[in-house]
Formats: C-alpha cells, structure tokens, sequence
C-alpha cells in the first residue's frame, strides 16, 4: 500500500484546483481535505454542495504509472471501484452513474472529477477529486437527488477517521492499474457496478440531436464510451462524456 500524506485545509475554493497549484511542492501519493469547500465542482461544470464540516470533500494527488492517456479512464474505473466498496463496508449498496458518480438507489452520494497533466506519451499525474455526502441532512441546492451516509443509515460519522479508510480503499484499487491484468479485472468489476446496467431500458436524452429516446446500456468500451441500444429502432449507439444524459 502506497505511503500517503494527508493535508487538511480549514478552507478551499477546490481542492483540485489547490492540488494543481500546489503540484511542484507536493510528493505523490497526498491526500488534501478541506473543511469547507466554497467551489467545489463536478462534471459538466456543474458545482457541489457541500455544508462546511458535514462532509467529505478532497481530492487524492497520484502518480500513474504507465498510463496513456487512451487509458486513463482506467483511473476513473479503479476510483469509483474504490467509493463503491467503501460505501459497501459502512453498508450501503452503491453503483456507477456513468461516467462517476456514485448513486444509491436513484440518489447522489458522491461525485468524481479527475484531472489529468501529461508527461510526453503518458499522464503524469492524476488529480482525483472525490466529494462524498456523509452527515449532511438538508440539501439546499437545487439538485434533484442528493442523499447522505447519514440518512441512508442514522449513523454520524466521524469525518477524519473516514478519510483516511476511503483513500486506502481508493489507493487499493488504483494500484490494481499497474499489476498484470489488473485492468481487465478492474473494467469487469466496473461493469458488474452500473447504475442502470441491468438490461432494462430507461430514458435518455442524445445531447447533440437534442432528442428524447429509450434505450438499454449494453457496456462500457475501455476506453469509457458508453454503448446504450435504442428501443426505437436497435440501433446500438457509442456516446463519449457530455454526449448522453440520464432521464432521472
């Protein structure tokens, strides 16, 4: 297990945004914490809530090791792997909202946003940021579906303590990345953990035709292209980031 440094910061705009900045003066593998995150953000440019002292929110400084960058979606894979089998041992049963985040049942726990910097032909490092409900009751944003470890289980967890159990769990998984087969194993166990990946058809909306239809995921490329088959006429369509929403 790799030998991680943890930095707590009382307050931060991002904590990736303070990694990056901060990059040439850390020693991957770190851990950054803030208490209170003014701008924390998410996919699509979207921002997070998060009350100041009620969660976890930090992002994970780490090195790849020989990783393309036609790879590198399998960090987000070992990442969600790793949120996903943490949440399992505090007992919660969580899946993957393609591309990451976290959902329980049709509601948010988590978001990742990961960032990367290259190095010539492969990533040199990875800036993982993870925000995760975990005492927060009320949710004052307009997002449609938050949910928290605490009103999942009536449970208060002690926040410090359960940053450093999540970012072993992580670093575990990402790990995973470097060993023989280890992606293979990795983008399997993704797979398997699908938020919406159990053949049924749901609704979607195809962002670039700007168009309603029903559809039935099929997988995940390696790569991270989302492969959903359409109800309407069994086309089986291959959707990049930004490309398809969920109809919640």
């Amino acid at each position: 297990m790799a030998n991680i440094e943890y930095v707590t910061l009382p307050e931060a705009g991002s904590t990736n945004t303070w990694c990056r900045e901060h990059a040439s003066e850390l020693s991957a593998p770190v851990a950054v914490r803030a208490v209170a995150q003014s701008a924390g953000r998410g996919q699509r440019g979207n921002s997070w809530e998060s009350a100041p002292g009620q969660n976890l929110t930090f992002s994970i400084l780490w090195h790849p090791e020989g990783v393309a960058p036609a790879e590198q979606f399998s960090i987000s894979e070992a990442v969600a792997l790793g949120v996903v089998e943490y949440l399992r041992m505090r007992g919660m049963e969580a899946k993957v909202k393609w591309p990451n985040d976290l959902y329980v049942g049709d509601r948010k726990i988590c978001g990742i946003l990961i960032e990367h910097s290259l190095l010539g032909p492969m990533l040199e490092r990875s800036v993982i940021g993870v925000g995760i409900n975990v005492n927060q009751e009320e949710f004052l944003s307009d997002a449609p579906n938050p949910v928290s470890m605490r009103q999942l289980t009536g449970r208060i967890f002690e926040l410090s303590a359960e940053l450093t159990v999540i970012v072993e769990e992580i670093a575990s998984y990402l790990e995973v990345i470097s060993t023989t087969g280890g992606r293979e194993k990795l983008h399997s166990n993704f797979l398997k953990c699908l938020w919406r990946g159990d053949g049924e058809a749901y609704p979607f909306r195809d962002v670039k035709e700007n168009r309603l239809f029903t559809g039935v995921i099929e997988g995940v490329e390696p790569a991270g292209f989302l492969l959903v088959r359409s109800k309407e006429d069994g086309e089986l369509k291959k959707y990049a980031f930004k490309e398809v929403e969920f109809i919640l």
